[in-house]
């Protein structure tokens, strides 16, 4: 119960408005005390993000996935999530020269896909889990891995359980969180970095204020331009939905 309070109340810190301070008031009597929560508690989960070089991130509360399917659910990897956290890095743009030139393959294997998921990523989201771990909360960061079996292969480690083949989609639950939209291309789209991002997931118990979610088309106005650039013309035509 006095966890629930906190929570509230880091909550309200958030917003930091002449009303939710008034609320705040009506639950902290001392006016000190109200003032450190709302000039100091609040904003470190911002700045700590900030420190680290996040500088595309959103939060979604876990209300928003509670309709998820089992086997893709951030509820069912950890029932007592309270918020999810969306990151995404940007790929460096020449990251991408030598497979434009057709010249070198080898950095689309070490800066733009592989090694950019499976290290420079998660260096990021293991700092901040580390953070919010160090505030009392506990954080599970989400490798961006792709179902081995989709529940059919494994059988439950006890009854009552899924199938141990749990794996969440990220671009959907970054889309839910606020981070972005998927376009036509189904490729993630955020306002900052467009499609040229790599994406990570942490799950939390902390109670953090959610970032709204972005209206379908925001980013994606289904112009077709994804088709006519696509050399293996993988994409259909938007006009022939």
């Amino acid at each position: 119960e006095v966890r629930c309070l906190a929570e509230k109340m880091i909550t309200l810190g958030k917003k930091n408005t002449l009303h939710t301070r008034r609320q705040a008031l009506a639950f902290i009597t001392k006016e000190d005390v109200v003032t450190k929560l709302f000039n100091e508690i609040a904003p470190k989960y911002a700045e700590r993000a900030k420190e680290l070089g996040i500088d595309c991130i959103a939060i979604g509360n876990i209300e928003r996935f509670k309709n998820s399917p089992k086997l893709m659910s951030p509820i069912t990897y950890f029932p007592e999530a309270k918020s999810v956290i969306a990151i995404a890095m940007p790929i460096p743009r020449g990251a991408n020269r030598g497979i434009e030139e057709g010249t070198h393959w080898h950095n689309y294997t070490f800066y733009t896909y592989n090694k950019l998921n499976a290290f420079f990523r998660p260096i990021k989201t293991y700092d901040l889990c580390r953070f919010i771990e160090d505030n009392g909360y506990e954080a599970v960061a989400h490798y961006p891995a792709v179902p081995e079996g989709n529940g059919t292969t494994r059988k439950p480690v006890a009854e009552g359980k899924v199938p141990p083949d749990v794996v969440c989609s990220i671009r959907m639950i970054a889309a839910g969180c606020g981070l972005g939209e998927i376009g036509w291309s189904k490729v993630f789209l955020t306002k900052k970095y467009g499609p040229g991002v790599r994406l990570g997931l942490i799950f939390t118990d902390c109670v953090l204020e959610p970032d709204p979610i972005l209206d379908t088309g925001t980013l994606c106005m289904h112009c077709g331009a994804c088709t006519r650039g696509c050399p293996g013309g993988a994409i259909p035509d938007p006009k022939d939905e």
